[in-house]
């Protein structure tokens, strides 16, 4: 019999853990899946572990992980693929947002062939008018990007074993695993689902940790912004001859007068432009750093009496 994998980031869920097993088994069960749920606490400054070790000793398909500090959320979602055991692995958020009830439509649609069943929102539920305004940019600023639709897309994916292999054997360190699902190809369906409210605490999403995924996204995965440089440089160059040209013929005429204006802002423009390529060829550098000293994606620091195999980092059991 096939078996499932439920890979479920965990930062600070200490209220969602029972609830999210218990829901997870209800439905599996009553779907007839064979299953295991894989809970990996990312560095949580709560009592999520400790949740997920309860769990654990409930349920024997329960099983968890957790960070020796907090590595991020892509970080979290590849750490669970590589412990997960199963044929197909589904990854999906912890507080229940992304709906259980729609993991047997992605598992048949697995079973009918498909090696990615992508999950996608029709609707993002309530959210605040400034954080829905940010998520929209972020998603048309990363589609343009990238030049994948990113805007109803999400974390909510069944992934066949070929696939998580592949994206397990990878060297690269700076992960997005949205787009990487993309990448890989494979032969893909989709099925939509309605973000869901959650039950229990609130989103770990601010404004500025938005940005930040943003911009690691984008530089993980685009060199478009190194190329906006290059785009700057001729913008400065025209602007430059254009203000000369002006400059001459008021010279040639006679009524050339003091420029100091004009050479304060010819500064302060041509200034800014290099200020700002400067910071976006220092973000890849800083990149290029981080990829080239080989460090793991994460540190595992313990791990529930039933997990098998290996992941990066050492740990000692509970």
């Amino acid at each position: 019999m096939s078996l499932l994998s439920v890979v479920l980031p965990s930062y600070n869920e200490e209220q969602n853990i029972a609830n999210t097993a218990g829901v997870l088994a209800q439905v599996l069960k009553e779907a007839g899946i064979d299953y295991e749920l894989i809970f990996v606490s990312d560095g949580s400054r709560d009592a999520t572990y400790q949740e997920i070790l309860k769990a654990a000793e409930k349920d024997p398909r329960v099983k968890g992980a957790e960070f020796s500090r907090n590595f991020g959320k892509e970080a979290s979602i590849f750490a669970g693929l590589q412990l997960a055991c199963g044929d197909a692995v589904v990854v999906m958020d912890c507080d229940l947002q992304h709906p259980p009830q729609v993991i047997p439509q992605m598992w048949k649609l697995w079973q009918e062939g498909y090696e990615v069943v992508e999950g996608i929102k029709t609707s993002r539920g309530r959210e605040s008018l400034a954080h829905k305004l940010s998520a929209g940019l972020f998603y048309s600023v990363m589609s343009k990007l990238i030049k994948m639709d990113m805007n109803a897309s999400s974390d909510y994916k069944l992934l066949d074993r070929k696939v998580v292999d592949v994206l397990t054997a990878l060297p690269e360190k700076n992960t997005f695993f949205r787009a990487l699902t993309f990448w890989a190809g494979f032969r893909t369906a989709s099925v939509e689902y309605e973000v869901q409210e959650r039950l229990y605490g609130v989103s770990k999403w601010s404004m500025w940790s938005l940005m930040k995924y943003a911009v690691s996204n984008v530089t993980s995965f685009s060199t478009l912004p190194l190329q906006l440089v290059t785009g700057m440089g001729i913008v400065s160059i025209l602007f430059s001859l254009a203000l000369g040209a002006q400059t001459l013929v008021k010279y040639l005429s006679g009524t050339a007068v003091e420029g100091f204006t004009t050479v304060i802002l010819l500064v302060l423009i041509i200034g800014g432009f290099i200020m700002v390529s400067l910071g976006i060829i220092g973000h890849y550098i800083a990149r290029i750093y981080e990829e080239v000293k080989g460090r793991p994606k994460f540190i595992i620091s313990r791990v529930t009496d039933n997990v098998d195999g290996n992941a990066t980092g050492s740990w000692g059991r509970r």
